[in-house]
C-alpha cells in the first residue's frame, strides 16, 4: 500500500484557482477510526465558501471535502463496525474533519454508514453532506411526520432536492420553490407544488405550512414566517438577524439555524432509504480530481440542479 496520495490543496484564500493537485503523505487511522480508498466526494457550497473566507477551518493550507465513499482501507484500534474491504459513505465530522478531496481519507467510524449495494460509488460520494443536512433539519429538528406541509426553498439544489424526497417519505406534503426550468426534475423527485421564485411571491402562495426548509438565507427567513401555521418550524442552514426570532415568537412559530453533524444514525437511515427506492441524488456532473477547480467553479454559478462530484478512481 502507497506512502503518498494525491489530495486538493490551497495555500491561501481565494477563487478556484487557489486549488491544486498535490502529492501529501497518505494518512494512517487513529483510534477508532477508519482509513478510506476514496472513490467520490462530492463538492459543497460549503467546500468553496470555506476556499474563499475564513468560516470554520482558520487560514490554509488544508485539503477540502467533507463526503466519503469509499472502500475501508485499514481500520484504527477499536474499531468493530467495518473491516478492510467494506464498502462506506458517510460524512466527516463538520467542520474541522474535513480532507475527503484526497485518494484517501480517515475518520471516526461511527462518521459512516454501509454503501447500499444499489448505489455506485459516484451516487454514494453525492449523499452524505446533503443528505444528512436535509435529514437532520427535517426528521430530528423539524420532526415531519405525514400529512404535514412541507416548504422547501430551492427545491432543485443539492440539500433541497433530497429534502423534497426525504420529507415525502415522510408522508409530507411536498411545495418547491424553484425556477420553472427545474419544475419537472422536481416534480420527478415527488414534490406535490411547485412556485417558481422569480416571478411569483413565494410568501404569498406557500401559506399554511407546518415546516419550511431554508437553504437560500437572505431576506428569506423573514419572508418565510408569514407562511407557517401555529407552531410551525423555519430550520435554516445559513445564520439569520435576531429579529426572525423575535418576529417568530409573536407569530407562534420556531425559527432555528442548524448546523450538520457528523451522525452514523443518520447515514444507516438515508441509506435504509436509499435501499427502499425513496431518496436517489441527481448527479449535475462529475470530475476527475484534478479538475476540483472547474467543479468549484460551475458551482459558484448557484444554478445547479443537484450534485457535482469528484472521482478519484
Amino acid at each position: 500500500m502507497t506512502t503518498t496520495m494525491r489530495a486538493i490543496r490551497q495555500d491561501v484564500l481565494g477563487g478556484p484557482e487557489v486549488l491544486r493537485e498535490v502529492e501529501v503523505s497518505r494518512p494512517e487511522p487513529g483510534l477508532s477510526q477508519i482509513l478510506v480508498r476514496m472513490h467520490a466526494a462530492g463538492v459543497n457550497p460549503t467546500d468553496w465558501a470555506h476556499r474563499a473566507y475564513p468560516i470554520f477551518l482558520g487560514p490554509p493550507p488544508f485539503t477540502l471535502g467533507w463526503d466519503v465513499s469509499g472502500v475501508v482501507e485499514a481500520t484504527g484500534f477499536g474499531v468493530t463496525l467495518f473491516k478492510p474491504g467494506d464498502e462506506v459513505f458517510g460524512m466527516l465530522p463538520y467542520p474541522h474533519g474535513v480532507g475527503s478531496h484526497a485518494e484517501y481519507v480517515t475518520g471516526p467510524a461511527r462518521a459512516f454508514a454501509l454503501k447500499p449495494a444499489s448505489l455506485d460509488h459516484v451516487r454514494a460520494g453525492a449523499l452524505p453532506l446533503a443528505a444528512l443536512t436535509a435529514w437532520q433539519a427535517l426528521a430530528d429538528t423539524a420532526r415531519v411526520s405525514a400529512g404535514q406541509r412541507v416548504l422547501v426553498h430551492a427545491a432543485a439544489g443539492g440539500v433541497g432536492h433530497l429534502a423534497v424526497q426525504i420529507a415525502k417519505a415522510r408522508g409530507a406534503y411536498v411545495i418547491g420553490t424553484a425556477s420553472a426550468g427545474n419544475h419537472e426534475l422536481v416534480r420527478g423527485l415527488g414534490a406535490d407544488e411547485l412556485i417558481d421564485y422569480r416571478t411569483t411571491d413565494f410568501a404569498a402562495a406557500a401559506g399554511d405550512a407546518d415546516v419550511v426548509l431554508d437553504t437560500v438565507g437572505g431576506d428569506y427567513p423573514a419572508r418565510s414566517l408569514p407562511t407557517l401555521r401555529p407552531g410551525g418550524v423555519l430550520v435554516s442552514l445559513l445564520p439569520f438577524p435576531a429579529e426572525v426570532g423575535t418576529e417568530a415568537a409573536r407569530l407562534g412559530v420556531s425559527a432555528q439555524v442548524m448546523l450538520v453533524e457528523a451522525d452514523h444514525g443518520g447515514m444507516t437511515a438515508i441509506a435504509g432509504l436509499v435501499t427502499e427506492g425513496k431518496l436517489r441524488p441527481v448527479i449535475a456532473g462529475t470530475f476527475p480530481l484534478a479538475d476540483a477547480a472547474k467543479a468549484h467553479a460551475i458551482g459558484e454559478t448557484r444554478h445547479v440542479a443537484g450534485k457535482l462530484v469528484l472521482t478519484m478512481r
